[in-house]
């Protein structure tokens, strides 16, 4: 399951809900993103 985020007031979002309408249950927005995990670089030997 993707989750994704609010544009317009940051609030988390699962893809389920958006099966219907592609609008955030909070604010009516239609704008979202979906949040990148944080990568860390290793340096090799």
């Amino acid at each position: 399951m993707a989750a994704y985020k609010c544009f317009k007031c940051g609030k988390k979002i699962v893809s389920s809900t958006l099966e219907k309408r592609f609008v955030c249950p909070s604010c009516g927005s239609k704008i979202f993103y979906k949040p990148r995990n944080k990568t860390r670089k290793v340096k090799s030997d």
